[in-house]
């Protein structure tokens, strides 16, 4: 058994200990726990529920004993918010939701669970994960009596990254050894990178959705983030796989072990270098951690060639029309009825709907739900989201051409290091803008992930993002592997944790 602290061990050397019976599920999970209520401060719990998070565990190590283990057996995660979960609350971090508890589990939490995985708890997120910082949260976290914002363990004064920055900051912080997030726009490619820690968004459609409460129906996908390639590649082979009775989205591809092709070499791998990724905008101390990366890649024996994605700068204006269109339509169904917030004080239905939305949705949730409802609107349909439907197919296209020169594409994951929390809280631009490197691959459905790769001002985290063809996981973790086998940047933790 590894000498280290339980939460300094990797998802491998934990699940490997289990198995070896050096330490019990329930001593895992206590852990943990403890760990997680000793540290209020970051605000990254919303939910813990230490009686079902122990039950789970024990049965965990009866099947350790039966010898019936899944892959994952005794592992605790930690899910975000967004996922539907039977035995803790789920939010979206909005009042809409406050309270509710859903009669099924997430496709996600399920399949994690049916691999041996123990819940540890829910973690916060911005509502109905709609941000760039996490400072968009409505309900309070565990151990405080009103919403706040979740803190970056690098540093308190700065946000996480969002909308998975619950999920980012236990796993830096060692809250939890790994967690769930999805990644709508790059809301889980930002935050591990802000955060230091490795998080994967795979292919669009080879994660279900299902219990996946909606944000942009097109664009949300699930995946794991952990501290390292190989942690990932282990939940990712429990979390994706088809589910097409209850996802119509999903993939038609069969699930894989996506840490099988981890070793491999990359000696000869071609790195796109896309010149829209390092022009104006990137701060200098992001592109000198960057460029540092891509010069280790090319002592791996990889080689750097050239690459245009010349519409990079369209997937800003083409994202926020796309997804607040989407969004206008999915949370159209919050509306005091039949679930969730319901105003006390209204004299007529009319009434009803609209005290119910005002109270129950914070200020970036009506804003994306005004701006997705005028797109849509007769006389502005076709000006605008006919119009960014078409762009998007162009952005995907372009990925194409530069996949026919090269393997994989690497950049920034963010133009800069994490923000001090309400520094662009009143510029909702700005938010938006911090997202333009992680867009595109979002808008054209591929693959793409961030890893840790050294440190910039303030001593904060900055992350390399690697995008792939589609369904080339596989090839991104092992990229991604290698880079870690050979440096220590995802080993490196915040002071204190």
């Amino acid at each position: 058994m590894s000498q280290a602290p339980l939460h300094q061990q990797s998802v491998r050397e934990l699940t490997t200990a289990l198995r070896q019976r050096d330490v019990s599920a329930t001593e895992v999970a206590q852990h943990f726990l403890d760990r997680s209520k000793a540290h209020p401060e970051l605000a990254a719990y919303l939910a813990l529920d230490e009686a079902a998070t122990l039950a789970q565990a024990q049965a965990a190590d009866q099947r350790l004993a039966a010898g019936t283990a899944g892959a994952l057996e005794g592992l605790p995660l930690a899910h975000k918010d967004i996922f539907v979960t039977k035995d803790f609350a789920s939010t979206a971090a909005s009042k809409m939701l406050q309270g509710y508890r859903s009669p099924f589990d997430a496709t996600v939490v399920r399949k994690l669970a049916d691999a041996g995985v123990v819940t540890l708890g829910k973690v916060s997120c911005d509502e109905f994960a709609m941000g760039s910082g996490n400072e968009n949260t409505a309900v309070a976290p565990v151990g405080a009596a009103a919403a706040a914002p979740v803190r970056n363990p690098w540093d308190a004064s700065r946000v996480p990254g969002g909308s998975s920055g619950g999920s980012a900051a236990a796993v830096a912080a060692g809250l939890a050894p790994a967690a769930t997030g999805t990644d709508t726009g790059g809301s889980i490619r930002q935050p591990a990178a802000f955060c230091g820690i490795t998080g994967i968004k795979p292919t669009y459609g080879r994660v279900s959705r299902y219990g996946m409460i909606a944000f942009a129906s097109s664009l949300d996908q699930a995946g794991p983030m952990a501290r390292s390639a190989e942690d990932c590649a282990l939940l990712l082979s429990a979390m994706a796989g088809p589910d097409p009775e209850r996802d119509s989205t999903s993939l038609n591809t069969p699930a894989e072990d996506f840490s099988l092709q981890l070793n491999e070499s990359i000696d000869g791998l071609r790195i796109g270098v896309p010149a829209e990724f390092f022009g104006e905008g990137i701060d200098a101390d992001v592109r000198t951690a960057i460029d540092a990366a891509l010069k280790e890649y090319e002592k791996l024996g990889a080689k750097l060639v050239p690459v245009a994605l010349p519409r990079t700068e369209l997937s800003i204006p083409v994202y926020y029309i796309i997804a607040p269109a989407e969004a206008s339509s999915n949370l159209s169904r919050f509306d005091g009825v039949k679930f969730g917030h319901r105003a006390k004080d209204y004299a007529d239905l009319q009434e009803m709907y609209v005290n119910t939305r005002t109270e129950g949705f914070g200020d970036e949730v009506k804003r994306r739900i005004m701006v997705g409802a005028y797109v849509l609107s007769h006389g502005y349909y076709d000006a605008y989201y006919l119009k960014a439907l078409k762009i998007r197919r162009i952005i995907a296209n372009d990925f194409q051409n530069a996949f026919k020169d090269c393997d994989v594409i690497a950049g920034p994951v963010a133009p800069s290091v994490a923000w001090a929390i309400g520094e662009k809280a009143n510029d909702p631009v700005a938010n938006y803008l911090a997202d333009i490197f992680t867009l595109p691959a979002s808008l054209a459905g591929l693959p793409g992930m961030s890893l840790p790769v050294g440190l910039g001002a303030g001593g904060m985290p900055v992350g390399l993002q690697l995008i792939g063809n589609y369904l080339q996981e596989s090839k991104l973790l092992n990229v991604a592997h290698r880079f870690q086998q050979a440096t220590d940047f995802h080993l490196q933790r915040p002071a204190g944790f």
